[in-house]
């Protein structure tokens, strides 16, 4: 999708694209600079190119998979639309019903997962490239950060939103885990980038 069609969809009375869709943008555009800063990083530091391309490589395909999280995201909440439209004339249709719209909202959570999966690793190569990249693209490096952090708190947020009418207890249970760990790393990543970009400036 064009960028500006995107926006403009973004703005428009439907629901989709929406939140979901911003952060992975989110974290498709911090991968973006990840992989510039490595780049630009490679050809300043010859004793660090093997490890600034390989951060580059990987950016790379983060960067292509959020960015197809894009779609994907609109197109589980149009799932979930989809379920509530089911009809509930009879018993069987509403018990129809019910299943789907759980089932919808559960693979709702599929995108904002790996929006936070990937986010956590941009802060972990943001984290580095503070450290160890081109000074010059100091700035970069925390914009990808920012951009990193900004994904993973919507896409903790999303995930959420779509448990709140899960009835499934072992999902549940298994989604709360996994949301404590992310909000655990991205607290002490961000603290430890933050700590280095104020030390820089």
């Amino acid at each position: 999708m064009e960028t500006k069609r995107f926006l403009e969809k973004v703005a428009s009375d439907s629901p989709t694209p929406g939140g979901g869709s911003a952060s992975a943008l989110a974290g498709a555009l911090s991968a973006s600079l990840v992989a510039m800063v490595a780049g630009l990083s490679s050809k300043k530091d010859n004793k660090r190119r093997k490890e600034m391309e390989g951060i580059k490589k990987k950016a790379l395909v983060i960067q292509r998979r959020l960015f197809l999280g894009v779609d994907e995201d609109a197109d589980s909440f149009n799932g979930v639309i989809k379920a509530f439209r089911l009809p509930r004339k009879t018993e069987r249709d509403r018990l129809i019903r019910i299943k789907a719209i759980q089932k919808a909202y559960q693979k709702a959570t599929v995108t904002p997962r790996l929006v936070c999966r990937q986010s956590i690793q941009l802060l972990e190569y943001s984290k580095l490239l503070v450290l160890k990249g081109n000074p010059n693209a100091v700035s970069d490096t925390g914009v990808a950060a920012f951009l990193a952090d900004a994904a993973l708190a919507g896409g903790l947020l999303n995930i959420g939103i779509n448990l709140v009418p899960v009835t499934d207890k072992v999902f549940l249970k298994r989604m709360h885990s996994l949301m404590t760990d992310w909000a655990k790393k991205r607290n002490h990543l961000m603290g430890k980038i933050l700590g280095s970009l104020t030390k820089i400036e």
